[in-house]
């Protein structure tokens, strides 16, 4: 990868778990992995949202999304990716809660990538976003 990369944050992320690869995709790069809360906290929020109908917002969501979006605050470019299954699809949600509460943050999303991720390696994901940049990243 060249110096046009730096600041490239890759984010890999699903209903459970966010890699976070903040010093670039190069090849042997390691992320940094942030959990989302367990399904027990998780599905205690629905039960209590359950209870206190018109009110559709899940605070383990809120509490994911805030969590990232420090990782990667101040990042010049980040490229998502995620497994883009319908109302699962974390990636868009994340990407909507940025728009809504954090537009510094999502303006700095230059590309989604919709992949298996649960088959993905750490290094398969990196390559991917690599090969991805190497394709795209003229047109940004």
């Amino acid at each position: 990868m060249s110096d046009a990369t730096k600041g490239l944050v890759a984010v890999a992320v699903t209903r459970d778990e966010a890699r976070i690869w903040l010093s670039g995709v190069e090849s042997g790069s390691r992320p940094e992995t942030l959990r989302a809360p367990d399904e027990r906290e998780r599905h205690h929020h629905v039960r209590e949202a359950q209870r206190h109908r018109g009110h559709d917002t899940d605070h383990t969501d809120v509490a994911f999304f805030e969590g990232l979006t420090e990782a990667v605050r101040g990042a010049r470019e980040i490229v998502l990716v995620g497994h883009g299954t319908g109302k699962a699809n974390t990636m868009l949600r994340l990407v909507q809660y940025w728009e809504r509460k954090h537009p510094d943050v999502a303006r700095t999303v230059v590309g989604a990538i919709d992949s298996n991720l649960e088959a993905m390696t750490d290094a398969e994901i990196a390559k991917e976003v690599r090969e991805w940049w190497d394709e795209y990243h003229e047109f940004l």
